[in-house]
């Protein structure tokens, strides 16, 4: 592709705080380029790139431009952001982030792109930490913050690089991989991709522009459907549940919440034994995808034992966040039915009295074409409390509202503010209870709010 960082020096970076921003701060930085960023809030990402010497502006203002002879600014910067507006005024060259993220992939001979619908953070994260194990400095891009690294990416001095793969509006597309990993292909973003056949479609692409290894889910039908239609020439590696797939697991051993013990095994033979920290069947297997993909590029088996080991999961994926008066309160950023059905039946098998989910539907178009699909599985909790909708990007031209999913949901209560749900759950929560909130928007705030509000009873 082009090189658009072609003599350039100074880029500055709108909305560098972001998890997707930040890596790529860290690898340019280490590069040589002259950075400036700028974000609306403090928070501690700002921190980390202000201790490597970046200058940061608090609040969007054109000002924060001068100088800056290439822009990037993330997808969710609204086009009339002031410095967004201005930097498309004056000419300067100003690309999305995930433009910037597709060079920067093409300048590792190994990239692993890991995409999916669900698993992507957490499969990556497993990967980064196998080959940090190996002895390997990579590099990374991470969709979550990784507290093994301090934070969603770092900037390694070897080849390889781990990169989370989006396939939203298509932005996996731009990536180069050398090692492509696809988890599972599920409906979700259907106010782009319309239907399922486009959704594949794109899958499919994305295995064509892959160079060296795909590493497939194999009893994923869409998976394996997409694969066989990229006319790929890489080579194909299966991971899954059943012997018919070149690596899966067996003796699975759920010792406690947090401790599994399974067997990996490789074409029909043991390969070694591995103890993951996270709970969750669905974890085995995003353990056993970051494995093979590992192994098959090199890495020994030593190495996914000991970074598996150190893997204690990632800011917002099923994480603990207080025990308070015998009440666990914890966080996790599902927000596609699938995975809140995976989060709370992963929950409903630990050993808690009861279950509390505290769901943020994220979206107008995502919450009214899956709203069946949510009742069903927000049903799995015994209790389930919801916020108002957060539309993000979009405007409500659906006419959709929390209280239309509350109704399919028996016992389901609503409220407008996060005030209001924080301290209904913490009146009501009892002793051996999980509450866990929900979603990929700001909803973590309700835990912290719940926390709070218990610790003052």
């Amino acid at each position: 592709m082009e090189n658009f960082l072609s003599g350039k020096k100074h880029i500055h970076f709108i909305g560098i705080g972001g998890s997707g921003m930040y890596p790529l701060a860290q690898i340019l930085h280490t590069q040589g380029y002259y950075l400036t960023g700028s974000d609306n809030n403090e928070t501690a990402t700002l921190d980390a790139v202000r201790k490597m010497g970046i200058p940061v502006f608090l609040g969007h203002d054109p000002k924060n431009l001068e100088g800056a002879d290439l822009i990037v600014h993330t997808a969710a910067i609204m086009a009339d952001n002031p410095e967004l507006c201005a930097a498309k005024a004056s000419g300067v060259l100003t690309v999305e982030r995930s433009e910037l993220l597709g060079l920067v992939t093409s300048w590792y001979s190994k990239a692993f792109c890991v995409s999916g619908t669900h698993g992507k953070t957490t499969t990556s994260s497993m990967l980064a930490l196998i080959l940090l194990a190996a002895g390997i400095d990579m590099s990374a891009v991470i969709g979550g913050k990784l507290k093994n690294i301090g934070g969603s990416g770092r900037a390694g001095k070897s080849e390889y690089m781990v990169c989370e793969a989006c396939e939203f509006v298509d932005t996996f597309l731009k990536l180069f991989p050398d090692i492509s990993v696809i988890l599972n292909i599920d409906r979700d973003h259907m106010d782009y991709f319309k239907t399922m056949e486009n959704l594949k479609l794109s899958f499919s692409k994305f295995c064509k522009k892959t160079t060296d290894m795909i590493i497939a889910n194999g009893d994923d039908e869409n998976t394996m459907q997409a694969v066989a239609d990229s006319g790929s020439d890489a080579r194909v590696i299966t991971f899954g549940k059943t012997d018919k797939n070149d690596f899966y697991a067996a003796d699975i051993n759920v010792v406690s919440d947090f401790h599994t013990d399974f067997t990996l095994m490789h074409k029909g033979s043991p390969l070694c034994s591995l103890t993951i920290h996270v709970p969750g069947i669905h974890n085995v297997y995003n353990a056993v995808a970051a494995c093979a993909a590992a192994y098959s590029a090199g890495i020994p088996a030593e190495a996914l034992r000991e970074g598996l080991l150190s893997y204690n999961g990632t800011v917002r994926r099923f994480e603990r966040i207080a025990e308070i008066n015998g009440v666990t309160i914890a966080d996790d950023y599902a927000h596609h039915p699938a995975e809140v059905a995976v989060t709370l039946s992963t929950a409903k098998k630990m050993s808690f009295r009861r279950v509390w989910a505290v769901h943020q539907p994220f979206t107008y178009s995502r919450t009214a074409m899956l709203l069946d699909e949510f009742a069903e599985a927000l049903s799995i909790a015994d209790r389930v409390v919801l916020t108002e909708i957060m539309g993000s990007r979009e405007k409500n031209t659906y006419n959709i509202y929390s209280k239309d999913l509350a109704e399919k949901i028996d016992g389901c209560v609503w409220y407008d503010t996060f005030e209001e749900v924080a301290r209904y759950v913490a009146e009501n929560a009892q002793e051996g209870d999980l509450v866990i909130t929900l979603g990929c928007g700001d909803v973590y705030k309700v835990a912290e709010m719940i926390a709070d509000m218990m610790k003052g009873m």
